[in-house]
């Protein structure tokens, strides 16, 4: 759940921040909790806010880069030791990928409540957070293993060149305050809610990590954790317009606000905040009272949160800038300077005029001539045209050579492949589930931002033995000549191999029952399978028996793994 974009795990920092109402408590009803509640993140700049559990703990155990954990998880390099626990980058031997671990002895007195709220976090299951993979107790040791995204940017790394612009800062407090409202209506609370745990991925998606984890491991509770969440997002919005942390004390590399000044709306801290993002921010931040400007009420929970930013106008992206073109520089070839001496420094080089038209006696006569010349050329080609266009309206029609002309075109346009209709379609299940079924129609919808999917594969690119394949069987409506299939697929890579098999009706008995009449390996997003002999048939099953490692897909909530998507499916002729 703990997941760094540049590489660190956001647990243990102590970079002041003056927060927020993290006190304690499990429940995410506020003033009901009683139990401690559970997060585990990582703790980079959040400041001592609330209750954390100081006092005697186990000692760090002794472990090194190389270190193996299970027989498969390598730890790579320490990114934090603090409080008794490490946080680890380290590598998946078995899924082949970077993960983060954190690790703390199992009589370390948090040890139970982060084996708890990493347990409480993975089954959350929401995108939207940085995700568990595990949570073991294992030779004396407790550690949690979590998501590690390369590819994402910590929120205090994109703070550091300057504010945000509106609109991101709106998506931002948007999906974080989503995020959490989704959250705490599954009863988990964060409580260590700052730029460290936001992360913004190279498409551009909002996530948070920590969920739960970074808590416990700090020992952090609170009596009212919805509130406490609610106030963390108002801080993080605050800092995203006004590149200012909201409180006295600097932290997260923001400059905290001038002393007895107290808390002061974003757009009088910084000209040309976005008033109404202002406004958002303030009603997050003062939990006790309203806003000076609209005297609107405040915002204590991430669903009132989500609802007031519901009722803004919603804020559009700012156009894209557009970069005039340099002014046209002419060379020193059309200044007449070609093959002069170049100027020393500092020496502007004079242009030479262009020299003058002909204007002498002589001048004037050349000119007169060639004129005279063009003149009687124009009339020469003249009379030749006209000449011919007579001669050929004398000369009979070749009848022949225009019926063997009009046959050849015939036969070109015969050779041309025409596109088949698909009629319809169904997955073929040859061992297993069925993957995405009810998207099947989205392979032949003219769309290619629509797609069929695979599930996501542990091991590849070669999906067996976990199934023999996976695939479509289409009905092309009657017997057809089928010259080619076009494939076109979501995500490229090493690699993907696409089958053809010729069936006699859409629901086969297995695969040895039909007819393979063509594959092709690729590594892009276009894949052409041309049959190697002449095939008529009604329907074709387009089979995957193997795709590429491709990583965590928003737009289908699809987690990291070996798989592939079928945006449009094309048959000719």
């Amino acid at each position: 759940m703990a997941e760094r974009s540049t590489a660190a795990v956001d647990v243990a920092d102590n970079s002041g921040e003056q927060p927020l109402t993290a006190k304690a408590g499990q429940s995410t009803s506020d003033g009901a909790a009683k139990n401690p509640e559970l997060d585990t993140d990582s703790d980079e700049a959040q400041g001592t806010s609330g209750t954390e559990a100081t006092g005697t703990e186990s000692a760090p155990p002794e472990l090194h880069s190389g270190h193996k954990l299970a027989r498969r998880y390598r730890l790579e390099e320490c990114v934090t030791r603090l409080d008794g626990f490490s946080s680890w980058r380290a590598v998946d031997e078995k899924l082949r990928r970077a993960v983060g671990v954190h690790i703390l002895p199992a009589g370390h007195p948090r040890a139970r409540a982060v084996l708890a709220a990493a347990r409480a976090a993975a089954l959350l299951g929401d995108p939207r957070f940085v995700q568990v993979l595990d949570a073991v107790e294992e030779n004396d040791l407790v550690y949690v293993v979590h998501e590690w995204l390369p590819d994402a940017t910590e929120l205090t790394a994109l703070l550091a060149t300057g504010p945000l612009e509106p609109h991101d800062a709106y998506q931002m407090v948007s999906q974080i305050a989503s995020a959490m409202a989704a959250a705490h209506r599954d009863g988990l609370a964060h409580l260590r809610l700052n730029p460290n745990a936001v992360l913004r991925t190279s498409t551009g998606q909002w996530r948070i990590r920590g969920l739960a984890v970074n808590a416990a491991l700090r020992g952090i509770t609170s009596d009212t954790p919805q509130r406490t969440d609610t106030e963390a997002i108002g801080a993080l919005l605050y800092a995203a317009l006004t590149q200012r942390w909201p409180y006295e004390s600097d932290a997260y590399g923001l400059t905290g606000l001038p002393k007895a000044v107290g808390l002061v709306a974003p757009d009088q801290v910084r000209a040309g905040v976005h008033r109404g993002l202002s406004e958002l921010a303030m009603r997050a931040l003062v939990n006790d009272g309203a806003t000076a400007s609209r005297h609107e009420s405040a915002c204590t929970t991430p669903e009132e949160l989500v609802k007031a930013i519901g009722e803004m106008p919603r804020i559009r992206p700012p156009e894209p800038a557009f970069t005039a073109p340099p002014e046209y520089q002419r060379t020193t070839y059309q200044q007449g300077t070609y093959g002069r001496p170049a100027a020393g420094p500092g020496v502007t080089q004079p242009i030479a005029p262009p020299p003058p038209p002909l204007q002498s006696r002589t001048g004037k006569a050349l000119k007169w001539a060639v004129s005279a010349l063009l003149i009687a050329a124009l009339g020469l080609g003249s009379w030749q045209l006209a000449d011919a266009l007579m001669g050929q309206g004398d000369k009979p029609k070749d009848t022949n050579n225009t019926q063997t002309q009009d046959s050849g075109d015939k036969n070109a346009a015969k050779a041309v492949p025409k596109p088949i209709k698909i009629q319809g379609a169904q997955e073929f299940v040859a061992k297993g589930d069925a993957q995405h079924p009810g998207d099947v129609s989205k392979t032949y919808d003219g769309d290619t931002s629509t797609f069929w999917r695979t599930k996501s594969f542990n091991e590849g690119p070669t999906i067996a033995p976990y199934k023999p394949g996976v695939g479509i069987m289409y009905d092309l409506g009657s017997d057809q000549k089928l010259d080619a299939a076009s494939v076109g697929l979501r995500y490229g890579g090493d690699h993907t191999t696409v089958e053809l098999y010729a069936a006699d009706s859409m629901t086969p008995p297995s695969l040895d029952s039909m007819k393979r009449i063509g594959d092709v390996t690729t590594s892009g997003t276009t894949a052409t399978v041309k049959p190697g002999k002449s095939v008529k048939t009604r329907y074709v099953l387009v089979w995957l028996t193997a795709v590429p490692m491709s990583g965590y897909d928003a737009a289908s909530y699809s987690n990291a793994g070996y798989k592939q998507a079928i945006t449009e499916v094309r048959f000719t002729g």
